[in-house]
């Protein structure tokens, strides 16, 4: 099927299944063309002219508190850059005082103390009604000796807590074997990249004079905290508590020469790290840590690694049409893109439309040909990944690569043996990286060690990357389409997604909210592998989808769900959650069913006159609970592909079909 254009703008208007054979549309596939067709023309808009889509990637303040803190940290501190993060912070700020690290979440006691304290850096007194609210929520929770332990970090900075109060973390991690457990690469990458350079700040423990006190964030400054009493000696928690006991009293008899060396082999890891672009793993945290270290270690502010990396945060910082300015965690260009023509092309834009030519050239452009970190358990694998961000050649992900393939074999490319060669590399790259298991993680093989997350420096977020079943889902849907779905490795991949299906028929989603996402992404795959709509694992799926329908036709999942009784699909209908909803119910044959019918009215409904959708909850996850992000583009690209399959069928065959 193929669409006609509209000689005025150029822009696709699709064909619904229905005018194709000459018969009327129905009234909701009418409506679902002309949604598709608007959808479409927006999403063609927001193009850059280089080829590749980028929407905001808004997390919380505490990117922005952590900036300021950072500059402050360095001397570099500005009144604009201030004034305009105080500006975004405040606007952020919820009724009862405390900030929320996702749209319509509860207060939560970190990111409230970091705002707190960017507030009073930019000059906000603490008697100022705001601040009072926000200190006294905070009282009310502890204070600062309840916050995690990042929190603390920065506050040691610059003594408004004590060192000796956090748990240590030496430097001479960086030397233990890739065998031994706990050695730095037992962490995800993002931990990875953020305890080597905080292996500095504990051995160092600097301090830069406070320009204020923070008594007012303590229950009471007077008392100290109290000493947490040991947990059982046969516990996990206990040994890792006599473990860090242990490391504290190395602390006072390490070797000095083996000390220096240590944190000297950390800034040359560090280094080495850097992206072209001057900042790390193409995410803003770990920049921070660095950039910290570095300093610490003598780089001085005009060192040219120093001056990549001060100049690669300011990339992260959105600018608003009010003054306000936020701070990125990452940016998001491969990933967006990828879905951008994926939903373009699923909508009936033409495969050789320029935009997409335009968009296939750009991503051909960012596959990453050097190893990284992963080749430490892969040294004999060619390299052949996609990354996430504009500049990470350390880190390529498997989830981005799987898509970009699905991607670029949508696209009628000029150069198609340029086409084959790159997806070649990436087929062959991600069948590499595949788990002991069967499944797939995000960037990393095997990276399954439970140590890491027991350490007491590790409090906030996962720290491991094992595999997912959303990751897994998208490189099983990318083998099939490449004609590689009765390969062993496929099979074993679509084996273990069939072990992981909650007793509910849903799936758990690792990257995106939550087993919504999860679920939208595994039933298209398996069915693309070749599992029937019929299958009893198919059908449980369908019957979850249709039993957590909200009453608008729309589904949606609150990050509330991640916690322990928090449940199933529960949450405000949004566009992109209702879309991952549709994506698996037209997977399994349900193009019809009052269910179907139902989401794509939703999607349609909710549909604003520019083609565009609005979606303040967060959809997507850095941590599960901990880490929460709203893609901006989501909103768009998903409904965009759900229309179009809804509207269409299945347009894509892929290249081994």
């Amino acid at each position: 099927m193929t669409a006609t254009t509209d000689g005025s703008t150029g822009a696709p208007v699709p064909l619904t299944a229905a005018s194709a054979t000459g018969t009327a549309p129905d009234d909701i596939g009418g409506r679902a063309n002309e949604a598709a067709r608007r959808a479409t023309e927006y999403l063609l808009s927001l193009q850059d002219p280089e080829g590749w889509w980028k929407g905001d990637l808004e997390t919380n303040v505490t990117m922005d508190a952590e900036d300021l803190m950072l500059r402050q940290f360095l001397g570099i501190r500005d009144e604009k850059t201030t004034r305009a993060a105080a500006q975004f912070i405040r606007g952020e700020q919820r009724a009862d005082g405390a900030w929320a690290t996702f749209y319509g979440g509860p207060g939560e006691l970190s990111a409230t103390i970091e705002a707190y304290v960017a507030l009073r850096l930019a000059g906000d007194a603490p008697e100022a009604p705001h601040m009072a609210k926000a200190s006294a929520w905070i009282r009310e929770r502890g204070g600062i000796a309840a916050s995690r332990v990042f929190t603390r970090v920065w506050l040691a900075l610059f003594g408004w807590w004590k060192y000796e109060d956090l748990p240590e973390l030496p430097p001479e991690l960086i030397y233990f074997p890739h065998w031994l457990p706990l050695n730095i690469y037992d962490f995800g990458c993002w931990a990875r990249q953020t305890v080597v350079p905080l292996t500095v700040v504990s051995a160092l423990r600097p301090v830069r004079p406070a320009p204020f006190a923070l008594d007012e964030l303590h229950v009471d400054p007077a008392v100290p905290r109290p000493a947490k009493p040991l947990a059982p000696m046969g516990s996990w928690e206990g040994a890792f508590q006599r473990l860090d006991k242990a490391v504290r009293a190395y602390r006072k008899v390490a070797p000095r020469r083996l000390r220096r060396a240590a944190m000297r082999a950390a800034a040359q890891w560090i280094v080495e790290r850097q992206e072209n672009d001057g900042c790390w793993g193409g995410i803003q945290p770990p920049a921070v840590y660095s950039l910290i270290a570095l300093h610490l270690l003598g780089y001085d502010l005009d060192h040219p690694v120093m001056r990549a990396g001060l100049k690669a945060l300011d990339e992260f910082a959105v600018w608003r049409e009010d003054g306000a300015r936020m701070i990125e965690a990452c940016q998001s260009p491969v990933w967006d893109t990828c879905l951008a023509t994926i939903a373009l092309f699923d909508a009936g834009l033409p495969a050789d439309h320029p935009q997409l030519v335009k968009a296939a050239d750009w991503m051909l452009g960012e596959q990453v040909l050097r190893p990284g970190d992963w080749s430490l358990r892969r040294p004999e694998l060619p390299p052949g990944g996609w990354a996430f961000e504009f500049h990470n050649d350390n880190y390529p992900d498997i989830d981005d690569t799987a898509e970009v393939v699905l991607a670029l074999r949508r696209v009628a490319h000029p150069d198609p043996e340029r086409v084959e060669g790159a997806v070649a590399r990436g087929v062959r790259w991600t069948l590499g990286m595949q788990s002991r298991n069967g499944a797939w993680g995000a960037f990393d093989v095997d990276n399954t060690s439970r140590m890491p997350n027991r350490l007491p420096f590790c409090d906030f977020g996962e720290v491991i990357d094992p595999p997912s079943a959303d990751v897994t889902a998208h490189v099983v849907e990318m083998l099939a389409h490449e004609g590689k779905a009765d390969d062993p490795r496929a099979r074993r991949g679509v084996q273990w997604l069939l072990a992981e299906q909650e007793p509910s028929g849903a799936w758990f989603g690792r990257w995106g909210v939550n087993y919504v996402y999860g679920t939208g992404s595994v039933v298209p795959a398996l069915v693309a592998a070749g599992l029937a709509p019929g299958h009893p694992a198919v059908r449980r799926a369908v019957r979850w989808l249709e039993a957590v329908q909200n009453e608008d036709g729309g589904w949606g999942e609150d990050l509330r769900t991640y916690l322990p009784g928090g449940g199933q699909g529960v949450g405000e209908s949004t566009a992109s959650q209702t879309a991952w909803a549709l994506l698996a119910l037209l997977a399994a044959g349900e193009r019809e069913s009052a269910a179907a019918r139902r989401g794509v009215g939703f999607l349609v409904d909710t549909q604003r006159e520019d083609g565009s959708w609005d979606e303040p909850y967060f959809t997507g996850t850095g941590f599960p609970w901990d880490f929460s992000i709203n893609y901006h583009l989501y909103r768009q690209v998903f409904p965009l592909t759900a229309l179009g399959r809804y509207v269409h069928g299945e347009l894509f065959t892929g290249a081994g079909r």
